[in-house]
């Protein structure tokens, strides 16, 4: 059975290895909360939350552009080809009840403003700097910050 809090993470693809250290401990305090967590499935912050997801024996959907597997990282536990580019962040945002932004750049940048204009709760690890938007710099203040949200 499947965690009743669905957590997506948006993310860049191009991070430091600081933010990604923060991106898999983020993903394994995730899974250790026993939520179900949704990513883009390629690389950067999504591959970083996926493994920490994983490593933890959590569940971890991937939401990818193409058609086929071949984009997706090698920890996501359930793969969704979508064909639908970059038009899949919109999923993202309407598949879950709290989301997390880790770093990222414009593809990041949409699916905050999805999951706003869904209105539903955002925070930022090391993202955007907006009006609004509470951005932290640990895995753990993102874990109260859903825990709060839910």
């Amino acid at each position: 059975m499947f965690a009743k809090t669905r957590i997506s993470v948006f993310g860049g693809r191009d991070i430091s290895e600081a933010i990604y250290q923060d991106a898999y401990t983020l993903g394994k305090l995730l899974a250790k909360e026993g939520y179900l967590v949704y990513c883009g499935g390629g690389k950067g912050a999504m591959e970083a939350v996926a493994k920490g997801v994983n490593e933890a024996n959590g569940t971890v959907v991937g939401v990818l552009k193409g058609e086929n597997l071949n984009e997706m990282n090698d920890y996501i536990t359930i793969p969704m080809a979508t064909n639908m580019g970059i038009t899949r962040n919109a999923l993202l945002a309407y598949n879950c009840d709290v989301a997390v932004a880790i770093s990222g750049k414009y593809g990041t940048l949409s699916e905050i403003a999805f999951a706003f204009q869904l209105e539903k709760p955002v925070i930022g690890l090391h993202s955007w700097a907006l009006d609004g938007f509470d951005n932290v710099e640990s895995p753990n203040d993102v874990i109260t910050f859903i825990k709060d949200n839910t």
